[in-house]
């Protein structure tokens, strides 16, 4: 098996899928975050506005310029790979001989102990890195009774959507966790060139109370999801991509040929939304034209996107196994030609696309270029976090230590385009991957026996899309088509906030959300759905709204 790039088609294997995260907070409509939250949280808000003076001062580590530029917060795209890479680190990072602890997820096969993936990086690095890998579907639950106890390792990786989930984190992260503000806010992130590098909005979502707590990793893309389509298949037949909800109805008609074994749609209830123009970055909430504080579900635009899907599900356009209360595997619907659009996030558009393509040379994966729900009529991209996942540093290892975990961070914070970043990514050449005509590594088996994404896990790096031979329009279609979608991008006038939505509230998500799955899939009838929306604000809805408000009026908004 060859790849040439970090990727497979196991699910979030690659770490850069996660591009998506967006989608796994946001993947019901985004009602309201952190369910399991412990009960009695009242919820809290910081501004990290406030926090300018705490985060590292920005210097690009960016060494080779982009193929294709990124129209900020889009990343920059490269379709060559680099002919000469530069040595970004020149001192060891570990110079105690001391092994380093450290957990991390991972949505795939465990890799071995013995690892010489491992072996090639801490030869350069200076010393080991002692992985606990843990299985990224029940990550949140290790976490839970790791930061319980207040059993952590040295470094202690953190998806965003973890984060979310934990109870009390806010408060708990300054008992487990090490205060990184004396070490990195300012110019004193010098000592530490290449965290300088990262996005400085992503380091503003890394302070919790008034102090700068974990490194970020930076999103290549802000964007919660993408509408993906077969392209190939759609030109074979003459089918155009859609530029309007009815064509996009039409394309499912188009499609869909049950004695086939063919349907038009996965899932696509995050796009429909934003193409009717129902905002809400911030868990479903935003402000109207005339200043008061909404739900998405409150709006007329929400309630058309519900009345389009449910007309999908009717018309039987959307494949059984996604209609069914079971769900389906969408990636291998899609391709293996079974369904020919759905949306997820924008990072498993390269996962999805190299292996489809070494089985069939004509699978061509595209992103619908965005559009409303009709001719004139704008649509609204709803905005990510800046920061998908943190590295915290255990509190009280004393001040030598926690300066060469920081050493570590940086190493791992190398940007592309170094010899640091291409052995973190594909490991030792001649052992894990070789080079093709242009220079570009190809993996081999052992890769992906031993990849974990250990290190890109770690820590952060400056956003970057790459693309490789097997794929080469893939960074240019995905920049360009970022670069297109970032104009409709939602203003949240939360951003900068960092909010953490009291339990009772929160508690609401699912429930909610299951009865607006119900009346999607016809399970419930369409009249029942103001009822709905009703419960919901009588139930805490409403709490929330003057829960939000209130924090925009606490920070002058």
């Amino acid at each position: 098996m060859a790849n040439t790039l970090p990727g497979a088609s196991t699910n979030r294997r690659n770490f850069l899928g996660l591009v998506g995260l967006g989608a796994a907070s946001l993947a019901s409509g985004g009602m309201l975050s952190g369910c399991s939250k412990e009960p009695g949280t009242s919820g809290s808000a910081t501004n990290a506005e406030q926090a300018a003076g705490l985060v590292p001062k920005f210097k690009d580590s960016t060494l080779v310029q982009p193929d294709v530029k990124g129209v900020r917060p889009m990343a920059d795209g490269y379709i060559k790979y680099p002919t000469s890479l530069a040595d970004a680190v020149s001192e060891k990072a570990i110079t105690s001989g001391k092994p380093v602890t450290a957990s991390t997820p991972w949505w795939g096969p465990a890799p071995p102990t013995a690892n010489k993936l491992v072996e090639a990086v801490s030869a350069d690095m200076g010393g080991t890195i002692q992985f606990s890998i843990q299985d990224g579907n029940t990550y949140g639950d290790k976490l839970n009774t790791m930061l319980g106890a207040r059993d952590v390792p040295e470094l202690t990786c953190i998806p965003g959507w973890e984060v979310d989930k934990l109870a009390r984190f806010s408060e708990g992260v300054h008992a487990i966790f090490e205060d990184l503000t004396p070490h990195l806010s300012g110019d004193k992130v010098s000592a530490y060139p290449l965290l300088a590098g990262l996005d400085s909005v992503a380091w503003q979502e890394s302070v919790w109370g008034g102090k700068l707590m974990g490194v970020p990793f930076p999103v290549d893309a802000p964007f919660p999801s993408v509408l993906f389509y077969r392209k190939d298949v759609a030109d074979e037949r003459g089918i155009a991509a859609p530029t309007t909800l009815d064509e996009l109805y039409e394309f499912g008609k188009k499609f869909t040929n049950a004695d086939k074994g063919e349907w038009a749609f996965g899932d696509i209830w995050l796009e429909v939304q934003q193409i009717c123009g129902a905002g809400g970055s911030e868990n479903g909430w935003l402000k109207s034209p005339d200043g008061k504080v909404v739900h998405r579900m409150e709006l007329p635009e929400y309630k058309q996107a519900v009345e389009f899907m449910a007309k999908l599900y009717a018309e039987k356009l959307v494949h059984p196994d996604i209609a069914s209360s079971k769900g389906g595997d969408v990636t291998t619907l899609f391709k293996g030609g079974k369904i020919f659009m759905y949306a997820t996030g924008g990072g498993s558009w390269k996962e999805t696309w190299r292996p489809a393509v070494q089985t069939n040379p004509k699978f061509n994966m595209q992103a619908v270029k965005v559009f409303g729900a009709e001719q004139g009529k704008a649509p609204v991209r709803w905005k990510a976090r800046s920061a998908i996942i943190w590295t915290f540093i255990k509190k009280d290892l004393g001040q030598e230590r926690t300066q060469e975990l920081l050493r570590v961070l940086n190493y791992t914070a190398a940007p592309f385009g170094t010899k640091e970043w291409e052995l973190q990514n594909y490991g030792a050449e001649g052992t894990h991957f070789k080079r093709d005509a242009n220079g570009t590594p190809v993996t081999n088996d052992l890769w992906v026996k031993e990849f974990a994404n250990q290190y890109i896990f770690l820590g952060g790096r400056p956003p970057v899309v790459v693309g490789g031979p097997d794929i080469p329009t893939y960074a240019n279609d995905f920049v360009t088509w970022g670069n297109d979608a970032t104009q409709y991008l939602e203003k949240n006038p939360w951003e900068g906030i960092k909010v953490e939505t009291p339990s009772s509230q929160a508690a609401l998500a699912k429930p909610t959300e299951d009865k607006i799955t119900d009346v999607l899939r016809g399970r419930t009838p369409l009249s029942e759905y103001d009822k709905i929306v009703s419960d919901w604000r009588a139930a805490g809805g409403d709490a929330a709204r003057d829960f939000y408000a209130k924090v925009l009026a606490d920070n002058g908004r």
